[in-house]
């Protein structure tokens, strides 16, 4: 897979390129609470097509899924590690994903670690701070419109109480 990105990514031709190759997205912080971001992102990612695995100790299965308590207890071969953390915690997870030969480690929005960043790409990990996956997927393939994300899920009405 030629011309995959390593180090900082902050243009649309390597997002591109990044979520075209990759298929397999370990997400860390999925909660199982479907009105969370990090659900809401990788319920979105799966949806299309991409395969999900939660990384959280808080949870047995989120999305249909056996949830890892770390990236460490991830047999499989990852293609993104997307990171729904504080940045504080991000140096500890890109060793993480540098240790499981990650190719991207994503950090969401707010997530900014120069450090972690530094540390993914001296290990030749693609780096993406401060975006959201699903937002840049959609945005890549059609899927936001005039009036932002067109998931037909968000509304502004209140939810019934029950």
């Amino acid at each position: 897979m030629s011309g995959f990105p390593v180090g900082l990514v902050d243009d649309m031709a390597a997002l591109q390129t990044i979520l075209g190759e990759s298929r397999t997205i370990a997400v860390v912080g999925l909660s199982a609470n479907w009105h969370r971001p990090s659900f809401f992102a990788a319920k979105y990612m799966q949806d299309h097509g991409y395969r999900i695995i939660p990384v959280n100790p808080n949870y047995p299965e989120v999305l249909g899924r056996k949830s890892f308590a770390s990236l460490a207890d991830i047999a499989e071969p990852v293609d993104i590690i997307d990171c729904f953390r504080k940045s504080a915690e991000m140096e500890a997870i890109a060793r993480a994903a540098v240790a499981i030969r990650a190719r991207v480690l994503w950090m969401q929005l707010g997530v900014i670690n120069e450090q972690a960043a530094r540390i993914a790409a001296a290990a030749g990990l693609a780096v993406v701070m401060n975006r959201c996956v699903k937002i840049e997927h959609a945005r890549l393939t059609g899927g936001l419109n005039w009036a932002g994300v067109n998931t037909g899920v968000i509304s502004a009405k209140r939810p019934a109480r029950s």
